[in-house]
């Protein structure tokens, strides 16, 4: 699964619909309002710069998706809403989760029907909702837990991620086990951002293989949970996460 908002960084021409069409089901989807939009509800996904098409477009065409896959479960995560100003967050977050449930509909699956597949699959709902706000709304889920490294070095990531999913986690909640390296906050930011040669872009796909294999072995002792990254349609990404819903999870 994958980080929809990184992909606009990284691969701008990758769509969502693509995204979908090549295994992606799960969306980290960072909400962000332009100051001066001359309409007032209108929206973007950011991740550090703001996307073209707009929040509404991108879930009609996930929404088209979903009808079209009725077993395909998908789980968009909603969060950040950049741009949310106090004297305009009540009316835009009213207006973005009216739109949400009107456009989705009966394919929503709510979280009090600690949902299955069969459950799913029988009632026709495919589609989850993750909303990080203060605000609860009946038909969506509450924000999902993301676990990452913070960190551009894969060792440190992999680290991190054990003392993560090492932890006791509450039983019948989703998580997500971020494969993301991430830039520092101070000066070595440099480093990714002037060298030509090595880059942001081949430092993070060249450590896409290392963190697919550790993955792969942890899953072999922990629950992993939703696996994502700012790759999604790379180096096997989609097939070996696949996989490891069809592998035998053995206990240490």
């Amino acid at each position: 699964m994958g980080r929809h908002s990184g992909k606009w960084c990284l691969k701008p021409d990758e769509t969502i619909t693509k995204q979908l069409d090549a295994g992606v089901r799960y969306f980290d989807l960072r909400i962000a309002r332009k100051a001066h939009d001359p309409d007032p509800t209108r929206l973007y996904f950011h991740h550090g710069l703001y996307t073209r098409t707009d929040v509404e477009t991108v879930l009609k065409d996930v929404n088209d998706w979903a009808g079209g896959h009725p077993k395909e479960i998908l789980v968009l995560a909603l969060s950040h809403f950049h741009g949310f100003d106090k004297n305009v967050a009540e009316q835009l977050h009213r207006h973005l989760t009216s739109f949400i449930v009107t456009l989705f509909g009966a394919k929503l699956i709510h979280k009090r029907d600690i949902p299955t597949l069969k459950s799913c699959w029988d009632k026709g709902r495919n589609v989850i909702v993750s909303y990080d706000s203060r605000q609860h709304f009946n038909e969506l889920w509450s924000k999902i837990p993301y676990y990452y490294g913070n960190s551009m070095n894969t060792r440190d990531v992999e680290s991190k991620l054990c003392q993560f999913l090492e932890k006791p986690s509450p039983a019948q909640s989703f998580f997500v086990c971020g494969l993301n390296l991430t830039l520092p906050e101070n000066a070595r930011i440099l480093l990714y951002i002037l060298r030509p040669c090595d880059n942001l872009v081949k430092v993070i796909r060249r450590s896409l293989p290392r963190l697919l294999r550790w993955v792969e072995q942890q899953a072999a002792k922990t629950p992993v949970n939703i696996v994502a990254s700012d790759l999604v349609t790379r180096d096997g990404f989609v097939p070996t996460i696949i996989k490891l819903n069809t592998s035998k999870r053995v206990k240490p």
